[in-house]
Order: structure tokens, then sequence, then C-alpha cells
């Protein structure tokens, strides 16, 4: 049996993970591939911190970079560090060195992905990144390859854990964002610094990788418009179930002939919907495209076993690709204009929630801001506060994000109206 030998460029929770796998599942690896895997390298920035780790005879630790660049036996790079500046330099190093490397960075792809595709390509191996998104879920290779005859038109995905556990917990306890917040990060759910969680940073990553392949064009985070959960409240989401609907941080891509359209933000989602009942830290992809029709991916979405589960598969893909001289087969084709649909034209209902003058004719004179900009209200419920003030929640008709935004600012200056606590778009069916 051919033997190809591998390093990792990284031993943190993904990278023990992938470790773990390699060894514990060796004797089925190599028997599902064809190929014996060993890891022959595994570059630490200090060996002292893993000490205690208990490697095969075959692995050994470096701090030297260039001693696994340089070493010819090695085919294989599994950049499994995180960050971009110094993790873009080894893999470029690699690629270009005529070196395969699977990644998990979704940091990285989301910026320089396509680049770094052709980089690859160019220089006849292989980059596999199918643990950049979604962690266990095999999404990347059955988008490229088993919905590879598929035109897609549209993705939308629960693609951040922390934020999923953070609405779920929200929704079934009635608690607050700060409480759950605390609680996920006491649980390890989310980091001390969750910004790039809890702001939508780490879905738009994911949802710019994805569209990339979706729909053949060079995307990038910087073309997601991102909104958090942050702003999200406890009364919207006892609101919402009044009216039929759960809340996700939920990402979109669209392709229509109008363009193509990349968003992260929080929506109520009908609760019979598939992406309603996905709980937890979980995370799910529904795809849509017109010989599939429609098709839901749910799993783990992070964690060192399940992403170094889709490590492991992407590393015995090169395996087989290595030992047959079948490497750099993957060409990425993109079409050359990706024609970005402006965010204040996408069209969709939306929640609206207002604390108002608890007075007769108060509904008509908000319901009459929203005809200005033809905008309908399709339900409303009214809780009285106190004499004098009483919540709206409203649901409106599908209209533009840009005739929200103008209604919004014209009641800002209606005397009836001393608040606006929320505005939230509702996902269509």
């Amino acid at each position: 049996m051919d033997q190809v030998n591998v390093a990792l460029l990284g031993f943190g929770t993904v990278g023990q993970g992938t470790y773990e796998l390699l060894t514990k599942n060796q004797e089925l690896i190599a028997n599902r591939s064809g190929v014996a895997i060993k890891v022959k390298r595994i570059f630490v920035r200090n060996v002292d911190k893993y000490k205690e780790y208990e490697l095969a005879n075959e692995t050994s630790f470096t701090t030297d970079f260039q001693e696994i660049l340089n070493d010819e036996s090695i085919q294989i790079v599994v950049e499994v560090m995180g960050g971009t500046d110094f993790a873009a330099q080894c893999v470029e190093q690699c690629l270009a060195a005529g070196k395969n490397v699977a990644t998990a960075n979704k940091d990285l792809l989301a910026d320089q992905g396509p680049y770094l595709l052709d980089l690859a390509s160019k220089n006849n191996v292989d980059l596999r990144y199918e643990a950049s998104v979604l962690g266990g879920i095999p999404i990347i290779r059955t988008l490229y390859e088993s919905l590879g005859g598929n035109k897609i038109t549209e993705l939308i995905g629960i693609l951040n854990g922390t934020t999923n556990f953070i609405l779920s917990n929200m929704t079934e306890k009635g608690a607050g964002y700060e409480e759950v917040l605390k609680e996920a990060q006491a649980l390890g759910f989310a980091e001390a610094d969750p910004t790039s969680d809890v702001e939508g940073y780490d879905a738009a990553r994911k949802l710019a990788i994805l569209s990339s392949i979706a729909f053949n064009r060079k995307l990038f985070f910087d073309d997601v418009n991102c909104e958090g959960i942050t702003s999200i409240d406890a009364t919207d989401i006892a609101f919402g179930k009044e009216f039929g609907y759960t809340i996700k941080l939920l990402g979109i891509a669209k392709e229509t002939k109008k363009g193509i359209s990349l968003n992260v933000h929080p929506a109520f989602i009908d609760s019979h919907h598939p992406l309603a009942s996905v709980r937890g830290s979980y995370n799910a992809l529904y795809v849509k495209g017109n010989g599939i029709d429609d098709a839901m991916f749910y799993g783990r979405g992070a964690g060192s076993l399940p992403t170094g589960s889709s490590v492991v598969s992407d590393i015995m893909e090169i395996a087989k690709n290595v030992v047959t001289n079948q490497t750099g087969q993957l060409i990425s084709y993109y079409y050359a204009d990706k024609n970005l649909y402006a965010p204040g034209k996408i069209e969709s209902s939306y929640y609206i929630r207002l604390l108002v003058a608890n007075n007769t004719g108060v509904l008509a004179k908000v319901a009459s801001k929203l005809a200005e900009q033809r905008i309908s209200v399709q339900s409303v419920i009214q809780r009285n506060e106190s004499e004098k003030a009483a919540t709206l929640a409203i649901v409106t008709s599908v209209c533009p994000q840009a005739y929200i935004m103008n209604v919004i600012n014209a009641f800002k200056n209606l005397r009836v109206v001393r608040e606006i606590g929320s505005v939230i778009r509702i996902m269509a069916e």
C-alpha cells in the first residue's frame, strides 16, 4: 500500500481532533482510501506546551516551518493555525513548492480563497477546505461535486453555533441577551470577546466561501452586508412567537436576474420552516437548486472532532490524488461579473416594534406613515403599558429595505411615537 506523509501546522482544538482521528481510525482510513496516511511533523510555536501529549513513533513536533517546507517526503500540509497573515504565507509557500494543502481557515478563505485556488491550480496541487465552513457538515464538496449539475439560486444558513445557542436559549427561556451570552461563555460556546460571532462576521465569512462555489464568482467577506444580534430583545422574541415566528441569525445568498445579494442578519422565520427547529449550537444550510429543488444539511458546526472529521476527509481525498497523480485537477471557474445587488433594494416583510402614546387614532397615524411608503400593515398586536403608553408590534407587507428606512425616519418625526424599539426582517417562504 502506498504511503503519504502529512504535516500539521498548528495543534490546537482542530489540530488535535484531526490527529486523533488519523491515528485512532488509521486502519479504517487506509482501507477506505487505499493509502497509508502518516503524520510526520507537527508545527507548533512552543513544544513544551505539548510535552504531556503522546505522539506516534513516526510523528514529531517542530518549531521550524522551513523544516516542513523543505522536506520532500511531506506531500500534504494541513493548516489549522487560524489567523490570516502567517497562515497565508505558509499556505502560499507550500502551494508554490508543490505541496498539497488542506485548511480549516475560514478567515483566510473568505479573504483570499479564489486567489489561493488559482495558485494551487497553477502549481498542479490540491487545495481543499471542507472544514472551513460548518465544521463536520460535508457541504463544500457537496456543492462543487454532488450538486455540480445544479444552478444554485439561494443559500439560507444558520452558520454560527454561538449565535444560534444564544437565540435558542433566549427563545426557550425568555431570557435577555446579556444573561444568555454569559451562559454561552461559561459553557465554552462563546469566546471572552464574542464580537466575531455576535456581530455576524464569522457567519459572513462562511457565506462568502459558500457563495463563491454556489454562484461561480470571486466573492469575499467584504461583499457581505452584515448585521449582528446584540440588539435583539426578549420582548421581540415573545411577540414573534405570537405571530408564529422564530428568530435566527441567517446568512442568505441569492442570485436572481437583478444580481447577487449576500446578507447576514437576524430574521424571523415561520416556526414550521425546517431551519426554525435547528436549536442550540447546531448549524444548518438550506440549498435551493434547479435540479434538487430544496435540500437541507444539518449537524455540528464546530468542535475538535466534527471539524477534524472534515479535515481528515480532505486529507484522504488529496492522498488518493497524490498516489494516482491526479492532484491539481480541480479548477475553479469564475464568471467575471459578480453584479452585487444593493441591500436597499432587497424586499421582505418586516417586524417593527414601537412605543406610542396610548391615545385614540395613534394606529391610524402610524399606518398612514407606512402607506406613504406604499407599505401596508399585515398584522398588529397592541399591549397597553400604562394609561399613557402602549407597545405596537407590527408585521408589514413585503417592501424594499429602503422603504422601511424611510418610514423609520418618518416615525422619528411623529409626535405620538415615543420610541422605535426594533426593526427585524421576516424571511419569506
